[in-house]
């Protein structure tokens, strides 16, 4: 009975990751406003009653690739985070900067699943609270980054006050988080996660195009400028 349990759950498995594999593929065709479960059950040569069992809706299967997608850039993320930790955690500004980078690569190689998580909402659909936890997955990383460096001694919290409610909101923040962190560096940190994907969304959706050319190098200078808001020293 294991034996056939576990070949069922191999077989469904394999269906399951078949039919997100061609919803991938209408996404990039049609946008995500468009993407049915009949035209995906009928390119997989399946029965729409039988898709059904796998997704019972289009936002089900939406949520899916939605969390797959935040997960993918999320771990891309994490892995550039952690190869840079130990010896090198004395250098956050180049940690942050690798994480940003392979956020970048991430999202260049897969441009239609960076428009379904960071692009204009799908209309109708209501994220689950089941996207929150991959969705933050980024941010965490660069959040780590700057707790190693403040533990570290290689943070400098910036000087200009904050309005009251922003530092309540940063208080909050942090209890939620469980971080001890100077709210100024917090609610910095927010502002430059936000800038980091309002810089990737202006690449690729072609707003950089005719006014910036060498966008790694601007890349890779705004990615710096973001570390020092935020009061992560530069080394050396």
């Amino acid at each position: 009975m294991t034996a056939i349990r576990g070949a069922r759950e191999r077989a469904r498995s394999e269906i399951t990751e078949a039919i997100k594999g061609e919803a991938r593929k209408q996404l990039a065709a049609e946008g995500a406003a468009k993407l049915s479960l009949r035209a995906v059950a009928r390119e997989l040569g399946m029965a729409s009653s039988a898709l059904y069992r796998y997704f019972p809706s289009r936002d089900d299967l939406l949520t899916a690739l939605i969390v797959d997608a935040y997960n993918a850039v999320g771990e891309a993320a994490e892995r550039a985070g952690d190869a840079l930790r130990g010896p090198d955690a004395a250098r956050p500004v180049a940690r942050w900067s690798a994480i940003c980078t392979r956020v970048r690569d991430w999202a260049l190689a897969h441009p239609h699943e960076y428009a379904l998580i960071y692009g204009s909402p799908v209309p109708g659909y209501r994220a689950p609270h089941a996207t929150t936890e991959p969705a933050a997955r980024v941010g965490l990383a660069l959040l780590g980054v700057v707790r190693d460096a403040h533990a570290a001694g290689a943070l400098k919290e910036p000087a200009e006050p904050l309005p009251d409610p922003v530092v309540g909101d940063a208080l909050a923040l942090g209890a939620e988080l469980g971080v001890e962190l100077p709210s100024g560096v917090l609610v910095r940190l927010v502002g430059a996660w936000a800038q980091l994907f309002g810089l990737l969304s202006f690449e690729l959706f072609g707003q950089f195009n005719g006014v910036i050319e060498a966008r790694t190098e601007f890349f890779e200078q705004a990615v710096v400028q973001l570390a020092r808001s935020v009061g992560l020293r530069t080394e050396g």
